[in-house]
């Protein structure tokens, strides 16, 4: 209920109380004690007219301390129409957060569901919705044994996909996923009618605080413009560069993660389900024309792990990347914290001033740990596409970048632990923007 329907609901109630008060007094109102044989008028009229002044002394009493309510409820009203984050989280939308998990064919899909029933403290908060492609009906047998702990819904559509480009017949399977996310994530917002949404997948595990790290990033989602979702995944989350000691430590990024990552339903209904594509919707989701310069919310350590090898990408990167990937094991209550550091004027401003406090040091020199160790932290420069693989390749981060961005870049610099100091690799101080030809 928004609030200025709520305080005209309390506004009415108190009305009415006030009238049934006066009703109630006037039906008490007695002549104890008094007959009218043997008094003349003037006693009579006396008596009357001392009555009624009790009485409408008891009203003007009743109208105060009704009055001091009314007061008391405007005032709440100006503090619920602020711009408090946590005012807007219980008053403009609702706080529910389903969890939408996509699966296919793994009857594996029951190590991801059972991880989300673990860790879910609030069955109402965070409903489970589990979409399932494919038609593999051992799959589907495995997701019914769950009964009414979540929501089961079929892609209904499983027609073969038509007119793929010959060069990509062998890519079908990514046509496949985008038509699944697309039907899916209209069900969500436009029946199941959510606000937002957590997308999952049937090969990953979550940490003990994954619904604490969303719940509490919900809100700074939602109060900045300049961000359009909130992510897990830290593809730079590998166990010897990140800082292990601290859980709690969030980022920034231009860079779209996935891999557990929440929306709005604005974002959805607003601009991309009308435009949602046919086919690679991560790489899609990356470009400029749907990023629009934001930024999403990520961790040092991830709150997502993939056990998924055998997919659709058959095992590309899992191997060499993705099962080194660390999950935090460590619960973190993150609404308790103060989230605001994230919201873009707080964050790049410490952000600016711990570069510049960050001195300059060669890539080489950190290489062969030359006035590097007793640093807390550094910054090595790069100009070109090559310097940023050159050094990326040294400190063991991904080398390669979507749309010109790198992997979990903010304003073109990547944070990252080499030999335990913090080192950002930022762009020189002639940077432009990210270039898509990267």
């Amino acid at each position: 209920m928004r609030t200025s329907n709520l305080f005209l609901l309390f506004s009415g109630i108190l009305i009415s109380f006030w009238f049934f008060i006066c009703l109630y007094y006037f039906n008490s109102f007695k002549l104890d004690g008094f007959t009218s044989q043997g008094q003349d008028d003037y006693s009579i009229q006396n008596y009357f007219n001392n009555q009624v002044e009790s009485l409408f002394q008891r009203i003007d009493l009743v109208k105060n301390e009704t009055s001091d309510i009314v007061k008391r409820l405007k005032g709440l009203k100006r503090v619920h129409s602020s711009t408090s984050d946590k005012v807007t989280l219980m008053h403009s939308w609702s706080n529910v957060i389903p969890i939408l998990l996509f699966a296919c064919n793994r009857v594996s899909v029951s190590r991801s569901i059972n991880l989300l029933l673990k860790y879910r403290k609030n069955v109402n908060k965070f409903p489970i919705i589990v979409s399932q492609d494919c038609g593999h009906e051992a799959t589907a047998n495995t997701i019914k044994e769950y009964g009414d702990a979540l929501t089961f819904i079929k892609q209904p559509d499983q027609s073969e996909i038509q007119n793929i480009p010959k060069k990509e017949a062998k890519f079908k399977g990514y046509f496949k996923i985008a038509r699944h996310y697309g039907w899916a994530l209209n069900f969500t917002f436009n029946e199941y009618k959510a606000d937002q949404v957590i997308i999952v997948e049937d090969d990953l595990e979550i940490s003990p605080d994954f619904f604490e790290y969303f719940e509490a990033t919900l809100p700074i989602l939602r109060s900045d413009p300049t961000l359009w979702c909130v992510s897990a995944w830290n593809d730079n989350g590998k166990e010897k560069i990140i800082d292990k000691t601290k859980p709690n430590l969030l980022y920034r990024t231009d860079f779209f993660g996935g891999l557990g990552w929440m929306i709005t339903r604005d974002l959805w209904t607003k601009e991309l389900m009308m435009k949602w594509p046919r086919s690679y919707w991560d790489d899609w989701m990356r470009h400029p024309d749907q990023r629009k310069g934001r930024s999403c919310i990520r961790p040092e350590i991830s709150r997502t792990k993939t056990f998924g090898k055998i997919g659709v990408s058959n095992g590309l990167f899992f191997d060499k990347h993705l099962k080194y990937i660390q999950l935090n094991l460590d619960f973190v209550p993150f609404t308790r914290r103060d989230m605001k550091g994230l919201l873009k004027s707080n964050y790049d401003k410490t952000l600016a001033e711990t570069i510049d406090l960050s001195p300059i040091l060669d890539i080489m020199d950190i290489k062969n740990r030359i006035d590097f160790l007793n640093k807390k932290s550094v910054r090595v420069l790069y100009k070109t596409k090559n310097d940023f693989k050159r050094i990326a390749k040294i400190l063991g981060i991904m080398d390669d970048f979507k749309s010109g961005v790198p992997r979990m870049a903010y304003k073109g610099i990547v944070s990252t632990i080499f030999e335990g100091v913090r080192v950002y690799v930022t762009p020189h101080s002639n940077w432009k923007g990210y270039d898509t030809t990267w």
